[in-house]
């Protein structure tokens, strides 16, 4: 058998196990961020104590997904994801019972360790489950769902806030956890790539992290320490030497986890720090919006939560026809005007007063920059899919993932000190709003970078099918062409 066809029971339920798997880690990209006042009051954490609970979880998933897309290749796609569900499961418990915020930022660090082993697999399973001719409808149904599933997650995460407690974001994927374990073990045929090696990189891996993790330590300790502090110096100088460390691997060993020849692209590169930026921005605009407009401006949970709604809505709507209009014109135009429809956004938002209307002060600035983000994520994802040979095609879609989570990784981590935020300041609206309106005009810069790299440097007319829209927390992991072997017999 070749494969499942999209219409008949079975691939529905691999589709419906996909789609939900995915969706825990698409809402946690973005409700704790509706929940970090609320969190920060009741564990009495710092600044630093708030960032840290955003970036340890992208800081595993980011370091990570590459290992978890070839652990799934090398040792089954189903099984892997079964784990990555699971090991998710159990840190979301975790981090619901937290009793302080140094317990809660490590289970948010398992959370993502979780994350990065199901995240790849979600999209693999379609890609090997399903027949070649229903693979781009099962993955255009994944990618719909999974931006409803972003849509939902800010409302959820302020519901649960305002109605019951800020643990409840976690201890809501248990159940959910549950049911995708169960539909996975009974409907999901097992599949891995018969040509992977069995040799996993966890060298490259773990010098990646450790890399990141250091760089990012030092600068959010920077917010409380002088420069020249070796609290400060030390994790910032280790972490580029990790990181040196890390490439010096990859260029040497025999299997790497990221061959650094698929750089030798022009486009991919250059793609690649347009998504680095664009994202960097994005994860700045999401940590900040919403801690002001709940500290400085007085919305409740549920409101705040919902001010980017209309941001998602219309990458439902958009996102398709930008990537048609990216065929007819190449993406240069799109990915060079989305960028700076975000910025006059994003400089709209930096202008917000604390006794805000929503609908004259909020909504024309979120509206600008969802315009802006539908004309641009679906012609730079495909672009880099399109960018990199066939065989490097889901290495391509996970490198261009990683580098958008580490692109809102170091912008959540460096912010609040370019703003001149720290302590418990984000707590007090009177000492918010002077740092949120430089944080949010740095968020608008990094977009006009991205316009003007992607202007410079993205003139090549590439093809730009296959993406119906994007999670706005990350592009989508896409599996590439690989051999597959598929059991379609098995039910765990």
């Amino acid at each position: 058998m070749s494969g499942l066809r999209y219409g008949e029971a079975r691939g529905r339920w691999v589709l419906a196990t996909a789609v939900l798997g995915s969706a825990m880690v698409f809402v946690d990209g973005t409700v704790v961020n509706v929940a970090l006042p609320h969190i920060g009051t009741g564990l009495g954490a710092s600044l630093s104590g708030l960032t840290w609970t955003v970036n340890s979880y992208t800081l595993t998933l980011a370091s990570l997904i590459l290992l978890g897309g070839s652990l799934g290749d090398r040792f089954g796609r189903k099984r892997v994801f079964i784990v990555g569900v699971v090991w998710f499961a159990l840190a979301s418990l975790a981090c619901g019972l937290a009793p302080n915020v140094e317990a809660l930022i490590a289970a948010r660090a398992l959370q993502g360790v979780g994350g990065a082993l199901l995240t790849p697999g979600s999209l693999a399973l379609l890609q090997a489950s399903f027949r070649p001719e229903d693979r781009a409808r099962a993955i255009g149904a994944w990618s719909g769902l999974a931006g409803i599933a972003g849509a939902v997650g800010p409302f959820l995460g302020g519901w649960l806030v305002e109605v019951a407690s800020w643990r409840w974001i976690f201890l809501v994927n248990l159940p959910f956890a549950v049911a995708v374990v169960a539909m996975a073990v009974r409907h999901v045929p097992e599949s891995l790539d018969p040509t992977a090696s069995r040799h996993v990189d966890v060298l490259g891996a773990v010098s990646g992290a450790v890399g990141l993790g250091l760089l990012t330590e030092g600068l959010i300790t920077w917010q409380d320490h002088r420069f020249a502090s070796v609290n400060v110096l030390a994790p910032l100088l280790l972490g580029v030497a990790a990181l040196g460390a890390f490439v010096l691997r990859e260029q040497r060993a025999d299997e790497p986890m990221l061959p650094l020849d698929i750089f030798s692209s022009r486009v991919f590169s250059a793609t690649n720090a347009v998504t680095f930026v664009v994202y960097a921005a994005l994860g700045g605009v999401f940590f900040w919006l919403v801690l002001f407009l709940q500290v400085a401006a007085g919305f409740k949970p549920l409101p705040a939560g919902l001010a980017l709604l209309p941001m998602t809505v219309l990458m439902l709507l958009l996102s398709a026809r930008a990537g048609a209009l990216a065929t007819r014109t190449g993406p240069r135009l799109p990915m060079t005007v989305g960028p700076l429809v975000c910025a006059v956004g994003v400089g709209w938002l930096s202008q917000i007063p604390r006794d805000a209307s929503y609908a004259t002060d909020v909504l024309p600035g979120v509206l600008l920059f969802g315009l802006g983000l539908s004309t641009t994520v679906a012609p730079l994802t495909a672009t880099v899919l399109a960018a990199a040979p066939d065989e490097h095609a889901g290495l391509a879609s996970g490198v261009n993932n990683a580098v958008a989570r580490v692109g809102g990784l170091l912008a959540v981590a460096a912010l609040p000190l370019v703003a001149g935020l720290h302590g418990e300041g984000y707590a007090r609206g009177d000492l918010l709003v002077g740092p949120y309106r430089t944080a949010m005009v740095c968020c608008a810069g990094l977009l006009v970078i991205g316009a003007v790299l992607s202007w410079l440097f993205v003139r090549e007319r590439v093809p730009t099918s296959g993406l119906v829209c994007c999670p706005v927390t990350g592009p989508p992991y896409e599996a590439g062409p690989r051999p597959l072997v598929i059991n379609t017999g098995s039910r765990g």
